[in-house]
């Protein structure tokens, strides 16, 4: 019995003895919240939603409680995608620097085409409509705004349901719906002149039927520049 006491008694001191812990290191969680918080004062969009979730860093990271506030950015001024590596950063003489992975989403209004549309169509707010989409995943841009358009037409023919992008413009309208244009027709190796109304709009090479002005009747034409088609034999 005299043993046993002796023996807590040794195992108590023994941990009197032992120095107090080092103090708590730096917070895994305060860095990966650092890194979305930085992500939605700095690269949130007006009127758009951005979520973002940090990727759980590895629990063996021991670092040093930093004394200043973190600091936080995006390597190089990259442009935001659904997945980023933002840089924290602990701003003293020595101070640690880590990479948070973050996943990202910003959901915003887009044009989305609301029916099949041919090379060279102009676009009016008769043929896309807006949705709600995660632009972070959209590497080729996206237009908000028929604003954005400024007349401009189609250089590829698009399906229904299709995100519109700036890469899939072509140049300014050169003919609109109404405009009345100068029709030119080759007879016989004679150049014939009319005036005639445009059923379709496009731009230069853009194919679209119009209205002779005179008899109504309708013929298939080539937008040739501004106001100006060539009709199709």
């Amino acid at each position: 019995m005299i043993h046993r006491v002796l023996a807590i008694g040794l195992a108590f001191a023994a941990m009197l003895a032992v120095p107090p812990s080092v103090e708590a290191g730096q917070s895994l969680d305060a860095i990966r919240d650092t890194a979305v918080d930085w992500l939605q004062q700095h690269r949130n969009l007006p009127g758009a939603r951005m979520t973002a979730e940090a990727s759980t860093l590895d629990s063996r990271l021991r670092l040093a409680d930093c004394a200043a506030p973190l600091d936080a950015s995006l390597p190089g001024n990259r442009p935001l995608g659904a997945r980023v590596s933002v840089t924290v950063h602990c701003p003293v003489p020595g101070g640690w620097t880590v990479r948070v992975p973050v996943r990202v989403k910003m959901l915003t209004n887009v044009l989305v085409t609301s029916r099949p549309l041919a090379r060279g169509d102009g676009i009016g707010a008769g043929d896309v409509h807006a949705e709600e989409r995660d632009i972070a995943t959209l590497a080729y841009g996206y237009v908000a705004d028929l604003d954005q358009i400024g007349g401009r037409s189609l250089a590829r023919p698009l399906g229904a349901g299709t995100v519109l992008t700036p890469g899939m413009l072509a140049g300014r309208q050169a003919v609109r719906i109404g405009d009345a244009v100068s029709m030119e027709a080759s007879v016989d190796g004679v150049t014939i002149h009319a005036e005639g109304v445009a059923m379709g709009a496009g731009d230069t090479g853009a194919r679209l039927k119009v209205r002779n002005a005179s008899s109504g009747k309708v013929l298939d034409a080539i937008v040739s520049g501004p106001g100006t088609v060539a009709v199709l034999p």
